[in-house]
């Protein structure tokens, strides 16, 4: 009996040859976007949300929209990398780069994936332990286990993830609509924010820049080109043209959800925290600050989506990581052994009695520093007839895209220099 993937794999071929099959054929071809959504969605980005709706209400939901355009952008292209050459992003480098930069590009991306799993690990765990009580070691041991049976699933093709996955996501979806229906929502203020650049004060741009620099992710950039080089076999160029149509569309669909939820994650905490409560800036003091505001169910909510996201997150942050490791150096780990190592940091600084919110702001800010490896990677291929043929990205995309690198690598500089207390002339004051 065909397996699910088998199914969808047939399914698709079939579609890209012309075959009707209306809505639910077009659903055959949703799953590697929905996958590297969740990327948007992990719990690094509940600090930085919390702090920009606690702090300034609804004044920086543009700033997350405008992260949102330049993820969608940077996916769409990394995702056309895998269906047009049958290459990840990792593959590629190893292959048309020199060799030292190669290595250094395989260093700085491992230190990315580790970082990543940090801030999606303990977020799960934080989440476990404040909705069961549990101590955070507890809540680790819970992720780690439900982690790893998830990532168990892999082995069975890529449909049965794919759709695991998108559960997660639809469970942290459901979680925000409800804190939307719960919360005091001034929507005429919310909608004037999502459309009107401002920036009260330095503050404020250093909060921007975070939302920013958290939201482009490099193992994202990665991964998405490696879930999509072998899901499809198209035939021809004509097929290639339509698999590349049919992924933008879900880029735009899965990230348009992800950029939905973060701007739910602003709105909630601007309703519930800005007047009286503008200095909650953790998940810690967001949960039991929600409880007498907006009630116990909100707080539920919030805590369930944070599980959620913690798990999901960590599971695709591992896949990552396999990928990365595999396409750089051809060399492939137990998936066991993959994810104890990448565990490690995080049970680290619990034993070390860091504060967990803090090491998710650390977390960020190594990422920050690793972003350029894959956009510029990945730019520097996109346009190339020799790597990508007549689908070559053309130059007005590539402009578009490279002005999105500089605004996103520029933004994250600021949050570098903030953190290692550099002063720039536009923060001060």
């Amino acid at each position: 009996m065909p397996s699910l993937t088998d199914r969808t794999r047939a399914g698709i071929s079939a579609a890209l040859a012309g075959e009707t099959g209306g809505w639910r054929r077009r659903l055959l071809f949703a799953g590697p976007a929905v996958v590297a959504s969740v990327a948007y969605m992990d719990p690094g980005n509940y600090a930085t949300n919390i702090q920009a709706g606690a702090g300034y209400g609804y004044q920086l939901l543009w700033v997350v929209l405008l992260a949102n355009l330049i993820a969608m952008l940077f996916q769409a292209l990394s995702a056309r990398l895998g269906i047009v050459t049958g290459r990840n992003l990792a593959e590629l480098s190893r292959d048309r780069l020199p060799k030292p930069l190669v290595w250094v590009m395989w260093a700085v991306s491992e230190v990315a994936a580790m970082a990543t799993d940090l801030a999606e690990f303990l977020g799960g765990a934080i989440g476990l332990s404040l909705l069961f009580g549990l101590p955070l070691l507890a809540g680790m041991a819970v992720t780690a286990i439900v982690t790893y049976g998830l990532l168990m699933f892999e082995g069975r093709g890529f449909r049965p993830m794919e759709l695991i996955i998108g559960a997660m996501v639809g469970v942290i979806g459901l979680c925000y609509l409800a804190e939307m229906l719960i919360a005091p929502v001034d929507w005429p203020a919310a909608a004037a924010g999502l459309v009107t650049p401002a920036m009260p004060d330095s503050a404020a741009l250093t909060i921007a820049v975070g939302i920013i620099g958290a939201t482009v992710m490099p193992h994202a950039i990665y991964l998405h080109s490696g879930l999509t080089q072998a899901r499809a076999r198209p035939r021809d160029l004509a097929e290639r043209r339509k698999l590349v149509s049919y992924s933008n569309t879900e880029v735009v669909c899965a990230l348009a959800v992800a950029g939905m939820i973060n701007m739910a994650m602003v709105i909630m905490a601007a309703s519930a925290f800005h007047r009286g409560h503008s200095e909650v800036a953790e998940i810690e003091t967001a949960y039991h600050t929600l409880t007498p505001l907006l009630g116990g169910a909100a707080a539920v909510a919030f805590l369930t989506s944070l599980i959620a996201s913690g798990v999901s997150s960590s599971v695709v942050g591992t896949m990552a990581g396999q990928m990365i490791m595999q396409g750089f150096l051809r060399f492939r780990v137990p998936i066991w052994l993959r994810r104890a190592v990448t565990m490690v940091p995080a049970f680290a600084v619990v034993l070390a009695g860091a504060n967990a919110t803090q090491a998710l702001v650390m977390s960020q800010v190594v990422l920050s520093i690793a972003l350029p490896v894959p956009m510029l990677a990945l730019l520097a291929f996109v346009g190339r007839q020799d790597v990508m043929g007549e689908l070559a990205v053309k130059r007005p995309v590539l402009v578009a895209a490279g002005g999105g690198a500089v605004l996103v690598l520029g933004l994250n500089f600021v949050l570098l220099a903030d953190f290692f207390g550099v002063s720039l002339p536009f923060l001060a004051g």
